[in-house]
Formats: structure tokens, C-alpha cells, sequence
């Protein structure tokens, strides 16, 4: 498999998409900040590092779904950015499994890509 880096933030949920395609489990870790935090889903506690990654996306992989994403908004300071964006996850035959309008802050990783440090998937948690 090759290794797809996100050159801007808007660039992870597309390399998490080919990643997903190819069933690549520590791929789609590998879009994670160490220290990430992925609330989803949504009234769960968080899934923290990248175990928490790889949990959080391991019954996916079997599936090869489809993500869908479309970056609505991209602020960008220093090595940190946040993201907003509608998704959606599809089976092979186009059913969408879930979807929603996430709010991402990205961190640049060691490898010069950028990767998720918070996702929020549904949005940011309630207080």
C-alpha cells in the first residue's frame, strides 16, 4: 500500500478515503495526530491516541466503504488548523451508513502531512 500525507488539512479525509477503499486500517491511523481525541460516536467518551484511532475505525475496514467529504471551511494558523466539513460514509452498493457535518482540529505530524489532533465527526461535543 502506499503512504498517502495530507499536504494541507483539507487533504486528510481524502487520504482517510483511499485509505478506507484500500481496507488499509493503519493507514487511516496514520491521518491521526498521536495525541488525537475522536468524539464520535456522539455522546461517547472521547477515543484518545492512536488505539483510540484504530478502534474507532477497525469495524470499518472490512467494509471498504465509501467516504464522501466536502471541506466547507479551512482556517489555518502556524501548525495547527480547523476544519469543517459534511460527510458521508457509503457501503459498495451507495447505501449511506452515516453522515453528518464535522468540525476537525488538524496538527502537521512528523512526516510533513498534517492529521486529525480533535475530530468531532458530529460536530462539537456539548459541554
Amino acid at each position: 500500500m502506499s503512504m498517502k500525507i495530507a499536504a494541507k488539512p483539507s487533504d486528510i479525509a481524502t487520504c482517510v478515503a483511499g485509505y478506507l477503499r484500500d481496507g488499509d486500517l493503519e493507514g487511516v491511523v496514520s491521518m491521526f495526530h498521536p495525541e488525537c481525541q475522536i468524539f464520535f460516536p456522539a455522546g461517547a467518551p472521547p477515543a484518545l491516541g492512536l488505539d483510540g484511532a484504530r478502534a474507532a475505525f477497525q469495524d470499518f475496514i472490512p467494509l471498504r466503504p465509501i467516504l464522501e467529504s466536502s471541506v466547507t471551511s479551512e482556517t489555518i494558523n502556524g501548525d495547527t488548523a480547523l476544519l469543517q466539513a459534511n460527510w458521508s460514509i457509503k457501503d459498495a452498493g451507495g447505501n449511506v451508513m452515516a453522515q453528518g457535518q464535522s468540525t476537525e482540529v488538524a496538527k502537521k505530524l512528523a512526516n510533513g502531512g498534517w492529521g486529525y489532533f480533535i475530530d468531532c465527526p458530529a460536530g462539537p461535543p456539548a459541554i
